[in-house]
């Protein structure tokens, strides 16, 4: 059984800071793509960031380039989004995913992804 649990949404004017948090229990962590989508009321969801399991390299969607960063410790078995400059229009509820396939570079917006967080809502006042 693999779960993903994360923290650190929340409440935070336009032009702040928030870091997103999310621990795998279950698998080795380090054999898994992981993930960052978001999804808003009556809207598709929506791929933010991922990282490769691979090589390391990191896809964001235009969005959130450059002002977004998406990273991992292996000991921790954690992934991280930090979101700087955040707009209100990033308001959302943002959810962390893993998946088994391999990707590196832009492909790993196009994988499954196999397991999913419940959720953390991140809302940005303006």
């Amino acid at each position: 059984q693999v779960q993903l649990v994360e923290s650190g949404g929340g409440l935070v004017q336009a032009g702040g800071s928030l870091r997103l948090s999310c621990t795998v229990f279950g698998r080795t962590f380090s054999s898994y793509t992981m993930g960052w989508f978001r999804q808003t009321p009556g809207k598709d969801r929506e791929f933010v960031a991922a990282l490769s399991r691979v090589d390391g390299s990191t896809e964001y969607a235009d969005s959130v380039k450059g002002r977004f960063t998406i990273s991992k410790d292996n000991a921790d078995h954690s992934v991280y989004l930090q979101m700087n400059s955040l707009k209100p229009e990033d308001t959302s509820v943002y959810y962390c995913a893993a998946a088994i396939t391999a990707c590196s570079g832009y492909g790993c917006s196009h994988i499954p992804y196999d397991y999913w967080g419940q959720g953390t809502q991140v809302t940005v006042s303006s």
